[in-house]
């Protein structure tokens, strides 16, 4: 006869010791995270369940089936922003639940606001009434943007979502990724995320690997964090806002991982540990316009950092 599992539960991790970095960090994100990042946090390191993540993500989104309300927090007001859906499209991919007719909604909503090649502006102009972080200027006619299109189409093609709108979209990352002359981080950021899940495997890995030869040569990422003063900080960024190894190979399994050696990412690795504040957050490296996006940005980063470390298999405690 079958065992009846009925009532069995999945049981809960055990509570981390009280000074550990997980401990810290939980202690954090019950004192200043939004309901999403709470239940985020559950997820991965309390044995959630996917459920409450996407109930609480469900607040953030329009009619029109993209995502607004300050998903994304350098962005406020309630408009629907390809920068926010594509946050959306992360969290659902974190949980395992990217797919369905909410992603189908959302191909639909990127379709409406896509530039005429297909690709996605960093801000679309139904931001103007609103407020929004000085880095990201709102113009009426955005151009389409690799770090806007990279990482939502990365994540449609991971998980195996195939709707027009990828087609043009997918070729404008091709091009967009495989001509880049000169770069900042936060571009490279988005092509590698679309480049760690393209479908052309063999052309993705010839694309990384001369994008990893730029990075190096431009500088982009600190090998040395003992020694920050010898790598530029790109235009626009706040003083101090560099990049490291980890922050392009987020897992091992990155492409971009095998553009640095053991030694570096291992440096990597540490100054991201040591970042951990007296709080048990990881702060906010980048430009600080105003309190509330800030403080609802530093649990996403302390979230984003915790499952870095794990990726690479450093105790948390």
């Amino acid at each position: 006869m079958a065992e009846d599992r009925s009532s069995f539960t999945a049981p809960t991790p055990p509570t981390p010791p009280a000074h550990s970095p997980l401990a810290r960090a939980e202690r954090f994100v019950w004192l200043t995270a939004r309901v999403l990042e709470q239940r985020l946090f559950a997820y991965h390191f309390r044995g959630g369940d996917a459920g409450p993540v996407e109930t609480a993500l469900d607040a953030y989104r329009n009619e029109d089936g993209g995502y607004g309300h300050g998903l994304e927090p350098d962005l406020r007001g309630p408009v629907s922003q390809p920068l926010h859906t594509a946050h959306a499209l992360r969290v659902l991919d974190a949980v395992g639940s990217c797919g369905g007719q909410r992603v189908e909604r959302m191909c639909r909503y990127l379709t409406s606001v896509s530039t005429a090649d297909g690709a996605l502006p960093a801000i679309h102009p139904s931001q103007r009434p609103y407020p929004a972080a000085p880095f990201v200027p709102v113009v009426d006619d955005p151009p389409g943007e690799l770090l806007a299109t990279g990482p939502v189409v990365g994540l449609l093609h991971r998980n195996e979502v195939w709707h027009a709108w990828l087609f043009r979209a997918t070729d404008f990352c091709w091009q967009a990724a495989e001509s880049l002359a000169t770069s900042h981080p936060y571009e490279v950021e988005a092509a590698v995320a679309f480049l760690d899940a393209a479908p052309d495997r063999p052309r993705a890995e010839a694309a990384a690997d001369r994008l990893g030869r730029l990075v190096r040569r431009q500088r982009l990422a600190v090998l040395d964090p003992n020694d920050l003063g010898a790598y530029p900080v790109s235009p626009g960024y706040a003083p101090g806002e560099h990049h490291f190894p980890h922050d392009y190979a987020r897992n091992p399994h990155s492409l971009a991982r095998a553009w640095f050696t053991d030694d570096e990412m291992a440096r990597s690795l540490d100054f991201l540990a040591a970042e951990q504040e007296d709080d048990g957050g990881w702060p906010v490296r980048w430009r600080h316009w105003a309190p509330a996006p800030t403080l609802e940005a530093r649990p996403r980063v302390t979230l984003e950092a915790l499952r870095t470390l794990r990726a690479y298999g450093r105790s948390l405690g």
